[in-house]
Parts: C-alpha cells; sequence; structure tokens
C-alpha cells in the first residue's frame, strides 16, 4: 500500500424519506389493530358476540390507519421540506446580498472544527464564487442538508400506507380464514412483531434478538392492557 492510495466506502440513504414511515406504518399497523382487536376481543368473549365484531375493527382500524397514516406522513413531512426550502431560498439571498459576511461565517465554521483560521477564509471566498455550490455547503453547515436532499413526501406517504395496511392484516388474518378465538390473532400478531423487529435490526446497529424481542414485549403489553380493558368494559355492560 502506497500514502496516496484512497480507500473508499458508501453509504446507505439516510435522508431519503422512506425508512422512517415504513417501519413506523408498520409497526403501529400491527400493534394498534392488535391491540384494537384484543380490546374487542376481551369485550365479546364476556359479552359472548362472536367474532364478527373483532373482523369489523380489524378492518375499520387497518383502513382507517392506513390512510390517517399516510395523511399524516404526507402533511408533515411536506411542511418540513417547505420550512426546509424557505431557508434554502433566505440563505441565497444573503449569499448574494452579503456574500463576505456570509463566508466570514462559514470560515468560523470551519475554523470552530480546528481548520487554520486563514485557509478557512480562503476557501470560503473562492467557494462564494460558484453561487450554487456555496449554497449547498452554507445549507449543509448551517441546516444539515442541502437542496436536492430533502425527503419525499409522497414516498413517505406511500411507505407508511402500505406497511400499515401490511402490518395492520396481520391480525385480521386468522378470522379471515375461519378463526374462532382471538388466540390464533395473537400468535400470529407476536410472531409478526418478533420478525419486523428482527428485520429492522438489518438496518440498524442492534441485534436481531434484541430488536425482535423488544417489538415482542411493546406489542404483547399493548395487547395485554387493552384485553384487560375490553374484559372491564365487557363486564360492565353485560
Amino acid at each position: 500500500m502506497t500514502t496516496h492510495e484512497i480507500y473508499e466506502h458508501g453509504h446507505r440513504d439516510v435522508t431519503g424519506g422512506w425508512l422512517r414511515p415504513a417501519v413506523f406504518g408498520a409497526m403501529d399497523g400491527l400493534v394498534s389493530n392488535l391491540s384494537l382487536m384484543a380490546g374487542i376481543a376481551g369485550g365479546a368473549a364476556v359479552i359472548g358476540s362472536g367474532t364478527t365484531p373483532i373482523i369489523l375493527a380489524g378492518m375499520a382500524g387497518l383502513a382507517g390507519g392506513a390512510f390517517s397514516m399516510a395523511a399524516g406522513e404526507y402533511t408533515s413531512v411536506a411542511s418540513q421540506s417547505e420550512l426546509a426550502e424557505q431557508e434554502f431560498e433566505n440563505e441565497r439571498l444573503e449569499l448574494s446580498r452579503n456574500p463576505e459576511s456570509e463566508a466570514r461565517e462559514l470560515a468560523a465554521i470551519w475554523s470552530s472544527r480546528g481548520v487554520d483560521r486563514d485557509l478557512a477564509e480562503q476557501v470560503a471566498l473562492q467557494l462564494g464564487r460558484n453561487p450554487e455550490a456555496a449554497l449547498e455547503v452554507h445549507a449543509r453547515e448551517e441546516l444539515g442538508m442541502a437542496p436536492g436532499e430533502l425527503p419525499n413526501p409522497w414516498l413517505a406517504a406511500g411507505s407508511s400506507f402500505i406497511s400499515f395496511v401490511i402490518g395492520a392484516a396481520i391480525p385480521v388474518l386468522p378470522f379471515l380464514f375461519g378463526a374462532t378465538t382471538f388466540m390464533w390473532s395473537l400468535i400470529l400478531s407476536l410472531v409478526g412483531l418478533f420478525g419486523a423487529g428482527a428485520l429492522v435490526s438489518r438496518v440498524t446497529a442492534r441485534s436481531w434478538w434484541f430488536s425482535g424481542t423488544r417489538q415482542l414485549l411493546i406489542g404483547a403489553l399493548a395487547a395485554g392492557v387493552t384485553w384487560g380493558i375490553g374484559t372491564m368494559v365487557g363486564t360492565s355492560l353485560g
């Protein structure tokens, strides 16, 4: 190996706007629909109303939750992008009005990180000769992202919608195939929770068993609490 050799390595896309809503949608769909159906099942077990209310609750929770998640993700990501775009425009205006001041500001940032002050100022001034390049560097240093790196609200909404539907469908499936007790739904959902948590570990630093067990326990706790609430309500109504 010579002193001139350079090692290159890539990074996964962390600004695309799909991973967080996809993971959140799947987990929320599974946990919320499992909990909703558990509460209905707890009450139905006391009242003796059969599985129809459970299936209706599951399908309603799936449809309503999926559209709610998608709308919420789209609005939140779109608002975030619009705010960032406005900040980019403000920065572009400042660069055109006060290029020297902006160069000093950028040089101060680099200097605070250990770069020689004179060198930082020279680089900042030279960079200012290219307005778009200057905007990109200033935005990245001051805002944490640059133009062109904003998450796509439609991608976030679509990822959230699809993943929520997949997650929310898991507790319903046993009943659609003829199950008559909530136990099969619970078992399949807990397996799904563990599997989803383990799958997420592929893109994080956590081990598969830690992520899977954590999500399983969270879902089991939520289902247990709502089952208890449903049982109490069913008892009072019965």
